[in-house]
């Protein structure tokens, strides 16, 4: 993490920072709102951790009070959304089944992983983080800002009942299927096995049901058949991880048969079966891989897909995977889909907007709007161009990336140092982790 001032400084802003108690106003950029038009010259105002302004130049007003930041010749967009990573080392299931649907990879995340401060030098605000996808269905997900903190409490997103919001992650295909202890082997039994949880689980729902709240006539608590529950209720969006357009199908019809909302991710095939992610009404969730290697069932990955799902009418997002592809590069994945024939519109709106929705934060997070979170990045250039680079990271009005600071531009560029966590010891020390 960042050094032990650093990490206090932060903490220490976000209650008592000027930055948070007077109006910040960012002028003279060009503002992608992703929500509306381009802004050539335009103006940003935040204040108290939310947007409370955003429009052209001499028709936005400016509070008196406003502290103001020239950024004329730079360009303002949200925070990027990753909609999959697996920062900060956490862990699904172990070998004991192939379906963990109550372990919470919450519980295993390390806040202080330098993966945060990657993905801060990238532009991202808020992510997924999974546990892994080697079950058929690994735990649940957690969803983060990252934001600088001590613990896994400080960064996570609550809901206004303060419960920590998440998915649950499935997966199917060859990541799954093993040969030994309790996983299946084979494709079609993996499909078995998962229809197998869920009826348990419909059942388990209907006996909750029948009880009408009689703690005598409740069935013995049951957490993962909870979490299921959830998910048929549609309170929480399963992520689920497939490759092959037969596999794609499967989990569609998955979904179908039990009437749970997914979101289908890395879609290797996806521009196989687009017309039918989107006749589904799945968001799609792609990883973009430029280099050769890697599982068999991804041999057909095209950088074609988001075009075609585009075409085919499907919500289409990005991911990094990390450390799949690097979160300091996740603007790239936007520009190889525009090079393979996607929009650039709906290329950008795949790395904020598209994601929040995945993630039901849209009402929070993925555009630059009034009233939500102020979140935002400042680029030295068009987000799409290899020569651009994240000058700053905002989140909720604080800024946790400056490039211009060397201890972040470390971050950014790589080298000695970067990849080290840290320890902060309540008298203000640190030292190397190891």
């Amino acid at each position: 993490m960042r050094s032990a001032f650093a990490v206090t400084f932060a903490l220490l802003c976000a209650a008592v920072c000027p930055a948070q108690e007077r109006p910040q106003a960012y002028t003279g950029a060009q503002i992608i709102t992703i929500s509306g038009p381009v802004i050539p010259d335009g103006v940003l105002v935040v204040h108290r951790g939310k947007i409370v302004a955003v429009g052209p130049a001499g028709s936005t007003p400016i509070p008196s009070d406003a502290q103001r930041h020239d950024v004329s010749g730079k360009v303002v967009m949200p925070g990027l959304v990753d909609s999959h990573s697996h920062i900060g080392g956490g862990s699904g299931g172990d070998s004991t089944a192939a379906l963990h649907p109550d372990v919470r990879v919450f519980d295993s995340i390390n806040a202080r992983d330098t993966g945060f401060q990657r993905a801060q030098a990238g532009g991202i605000t808020t992510a997924n983080v999974m546990p892994g996808s080697g079950h058929l269905l690994s735990g649940q997900t957690i969803y983060l800002k990252y934001k600088d903190g001590k613990t896994i409490d400080d960064i996570v997103i609550k809901d206004a009942r303060g419960n920590y919001l998440g998915g649950l992650k499935m997966a199917n295909g060859t990541n799954s299927i093993r040969t030994t202890g309790p996983f299946p082997g084979t494709r079609s039994k993996s499909a078995a096995l998962a229809r197998e949880l869920f009826l348990k689980a419909q059942d388990y729902r209907e006996k909750v049901r029948r009880a009408g709240g009689d703690r005598e006539k409740m069935p013995p608590r049951d957490l993962a058949l909870e979490t299921l529950v959830e998910v048929l209720d549609g309170k929480r969006t399963v992520h689920f991880h497939t490759h092959r357009h037969n596999d794609i199908m499967t989990a569609i019809r998955i979904a179908q048969e039990f009437g749970f909302r997914p979101v289908l991710h890395h879609v290797s095939d996806g521009w196989i079966v687009a017309e039918e992610i989107a006749k589904a009404g799945f968001p799609a969730s792609i990883i973009m891989i430029d280099s050769p290697g890697g599982k068999i069932e991804a041999l057909d990955a095209s950088f074609k897909t988001g075009a075609a799902l585009e075409r085919a009418g499907a919500l289409v997002g990005f991911h990094t995977d990390d450390y799949i592809t690097d979160s300091r590069l996740f603007l790239r994945s936007a520009g190889l889909a525009v090079r393979a024939g996607m929009s650039r519109e709906k290329a950008l709106y795949g790395v904020t907007m598209a994601n929040a929705r995945m993630l039901n934060l849209q009402d929070r997070i993925g555009s630059l709007e009034k009233g939500k979170d102020a979140d935002f990045i400042i680029l030295s250039g068009d987000p799409l161009s290899v020569y651009t680079h994240v000058l700053e990271t905002h989140i909720e009005g604080v800024k946790v990336f400056d490039r211009s600071n060397p201890e972040d531009r470390l971050y950014a560029t790589g080298g000695y140092g970067a990849a080290k966590d840290q320890v902060v010891h309540l008298h203000g020390e640190e030292e190397d982790n190891r």
